[in-house]
């Protein structure tokens, strides 16, 4: 399962800089993306949204949401016994995987120049049924602690942060004073990285 998500990570070319603010078009396509493949998770009495990187299952999440003993994903009216995958405290990040079958992964991308400076999206979904989800820019800082990086929005942990062509770069791992902290893939990939080399 590691081998599999890492492999989706590196099929794919890394990411160029882009500082061009979000266009109408590119807020909506993000909030598609969201409706359609970002879950709840949820391990006792911690819950929060995750995304579906992997179209067998695979979720990227902040590690407040799982446990080793008890982790669902709530996806299409269903709760589903999940399992973990890779769990780091420090990175503060999760890949949890639901039961086999097909799923709607977003597309990824991998920046090797990070993400500072670039404009990323959020989105908050509504409250109640026909409360409609707000997309939410903003630019990535450079964090004090490397290797995140910081967003002046206040998105939840597990939130996935996109670029402007509507791939997945980023997930928030931390709320904080006036923002977010968020990890980039080329952090998540590293991990992967890691612990397929761990497995034999």
């Amino acid at each position: 399962m590691v081998r599999l998500l890492l492999f989706l990570f590196l099929v794919l070319p890394p990411a160029t800089a882009a500082a061009e603010r979000p266009t109408r078009a590119d807020l909506q396509k993000a909030v598609e993306l969201h409706e359609r493949s970002v879950v709840r998770v949820l391990a006792s009495r911690k819950a929060g949204p995750g995304v579906f990187v992997g179209s067998e299952g695979q979720v990227l999440t902040a590690v407040d949401h799982v446990s080793l003993e008890s982790t669902e994903v709530e996806f299409a009216g269903q709760r589903l016994a999940a399992s973990v995958v890779l769990a780091n405290a420090a990175l503060k990040v999760a890949v949890v995987a639901a039961p086999s079958g097909t799923y709607p992964s977003v597309p990824v991308k991998v920046s090797a120049d990070g993400l500072e400076g670039q404009w990323l999206i959020g989105v908050i979904r509504g409250k109640g049924k026909k409360a409609p989800s707000q997309p939410f820019t903003a630019v990535a800082q450079r964090s004090k602690q490397e290797p995140f990086v910081d967003v002046g929005i206040p998105f939840a942990p597990g939130t996935p942060l996109f670029d402007t062509q509507g791939r997945l770069v980023a997930v928030v791992v931390q709320r904080r004073t006036g923002g977010c902290r968020a990890l980039p893939l080329s952090a998540v990939k590293l991990q992967l990285a890691s612990a397929s080399a761990g497995t034999p």
